[in-house]
């Protein structure tokens, strides 16, 4: 099996004999490590901001953003996309998350899914990928066949690709053309990239659909307008927003307002003109 003396994430976790140590250790030690990753994500900004911008850029031409990866990588990678429809209100299908193995493998590990080279780029035609699109890759290790075959693929086909890694000088730096290398060193369990990795990756997934959001205009000064009437906490906000915004006083009028026109930009609209007489 070839050899990855460079791959942070696989060297030995600083801390030994865990199964002697006491809990309040065990959870002092685990918040130590974890206090090092907004460190790392900051570092790595610069890179983060040219995919937010590529990311921008391919929506607002009309592609959609695919984020494909393995495991604990390929799992945050959907959670990031599930969560952009009610968040912003986005058509769902603009962002897509891709896990080697299936919907299985969000609840029950798939041997051996990872290790097709050919297999996420197979998962990709499965959506129509194109060269309006853009795909990010996810893979701690940097190494995943899965991911690599995909954006070696999509390379091939014109389509603007990035990766999240937590390695540096990986096969990645090949296939992508916006690398972001977020380095968190050994995990607290040698290996476990679903601890310090795992955190980095969400991080920068928040930073990456957030930022790009904010920019094609799902958000109004710092308020998630466009945000889907899903469960009564979230009508309640929008009531709030349409109140603050207007200085109404009637909650309910305001509520029945919004659950009718069932968006606060078209009960802006409504309430706007019921105030302004017309």
């Amino acid at each position: 099996m070839e050899q990855h003396p460079l791959r942070q994430t696989e060297q030995e976790s600083q801390y030994h004999h865990l199964e002697s140590m006491p809990i309040a250790d065990l959870l002092q030690n685990i918040n130590r490590e974890d206090l090092t990753v907004p460190v790392a994500v900051q570092k790595a900004i610069p890179q983060i901001e040219k995919l937010v911008q590529a990311v921008t850029d391919q929506l607002l031409s009309g592609g959609r953003l695919f984020y494909i990866g393995a495991g604990t990588s390929g799992r945050l990678g959907i959670l990031d996309a599930s969560e952009c429809p009610p968040t912003f209100g986005m058509p769902a299908g603009l962002v897509v998350g891709i896990l080697a193995g299936g919907h299985q493998a969000l609840t029950t590990a798939v041997e051996f899914a990872e290790d097709n080279p050919m297999q996420g780029w197979s998962d990709l035609q499965q959506h129509g990928i194109c060269s309006n699109d853009i795909v990010i890759g996810i893979t701690a290790s940097g190494t995943t066949p899965y991911v690599l075959g995909a954006l070696h693929q999509c390379k091939i086909h014109g389509i603007p690709t990035g990766a999240i890694t937590c390695n540096t000088k990986t096969p990645l730096c090949k296939e992508t053309d916006f690398i972001v290398e977020v380095l968190t060193g050994p995990e607290f369990i040698t290996g476990s990239t679903r601890m310090k990795s795992g955190s980095a990756q969400k991080l920068v997934l928040n930073m990456i659909s957030t930022a790009a959001m904010i920019r094609l205009g799902r958000i109004e000064d710092n308020r998630m307008v466009h945000m889907q009437l899903t469960n009564e906490k979230l009508i309640d906000r929008g009531v709030r927003i349409l109140m603050e915004r207007g200085k109404l006083q009637d909650y309910e009028k305001v509520k029945s307002v919004l659950l009718k026109e069932g968006s606060v930009p078209k009960a802006w609209s409504v309430l706007e003109k019921l105030n302004s007489g017309n």
